[in-house]
């Protein structure tokens, strides 16, 4: 029996999460038509994959990382439910979307604390460290813990890290971000290049700030140094090295990929 496709109305419902703008109804129709077509592409390279780790496994699975288990969630937040029967699928997995995404900054966090003690093992006083990095501000205990979301469009600013990104930081960034692993020469060219890039645009800052003879310089660089601290500029590194490490057949991204990416400017 052939799955039917979506239908427009889902897919309308879906969409208004992402846009405010209204649908045509050709619109919700070829929308169907390419999110089938993107299935089409993206669950026999997961097959693939899938396979490749485990020949013998019987059940599709993601073979790009490994997730908290389904059944186990879902029996854990109906033991936390009052006035509602059951847990849907979706809950089920937003609800592990949450958690791995809590879980990546609890360990970002505790990795950084292990870091500045100048040790390689995740201590419980590193943990704790981090509990108390993300809890509620005092007084607000209703508030919501400062979770990161996985997309890492706000991950940090560079100054949450003493002014400059951490290797740990790095790599959580590209796990959440390119969806790949980086190898340790390709980190380090990373950082150097954005070690690099910082001080440059903190000289040409130092060098214009009182304007002189180009303010509009003066503001494209300090544009240019905000996209530094929020890390948009490694964002994007990662982003396109991902792709050239993916245009080469690799699922890691290594320092090939970083060296042949275009200039910063």
């Amino acid at each position: 029996m052939v799955a039917k496709p979506y239908s427009p109305s889902h897919i309308a419902a879906v969409a208004a999460h992402y846009t405010t703008m209204r649908l045509s109804g050709d619109v919700k129709s070829r929308l169907v038509e390419l999110l089938c077509e993107e299935l089409d592409r993206q669950v026999p390279r997961m097959e693939q994959d899938t396979l490749a780790q485990d020949p013998e496994r019987k059940t599709l699975d993601d073979p790009s990382r490994a997730r908290l288990n389904y059944n186990r969630t879902r029996e854990l937040m109906i033991d936390r439910i009052d006035a509602i029967d059951s847990v849907g699928s979706a809950a089920v997995q937003a609800g592990i979307e949450h958690l791995e995404s809590h879980l990546s900054v609890l360990l970002r966090h505790a990795s950084e604390a292990a870091e500045r003690d100048r040790v390689s093992t995740i201590k419980p006083r590193h943990l704790d460290r981090a509990v108390l990095n993300i809890k509620a501000p005092e007084g607000e205990e209703g508030a919501e813990p400062s979770v990161v979301h996985e997309d890492g469009t706000n991950e940090f600013v560079a100054s949450q890290t003493g002014g400059l990104i951490t290797p740990t930081a790095l790599l959580s960034m590209a796990r959440s971000i390119a969806r790949m692993t980086v190898t340790k020469d390709a980190l380090d060219e990373l950082l150097d290049l954005y070690a690099e890039v910082f001080e440059d645009l903190e000289s040409d800052i130092r060098e214009h700030s009182q304007l002189g003879s180009n303010p509009l310089h003066f503001i494209e660089t300090i544009n240019k140094m905000r996209g530094m601290m929020t890390l948009g500029w490694m964002r994007t590194r990662l982003t396109r090295s991902a792709e050239i490490a993916k245009e080469r057949g690799s699922k890691t991204i290594e320092l090939q990929d970083v060296v042949n990416l275009a200039s910063y400017a």
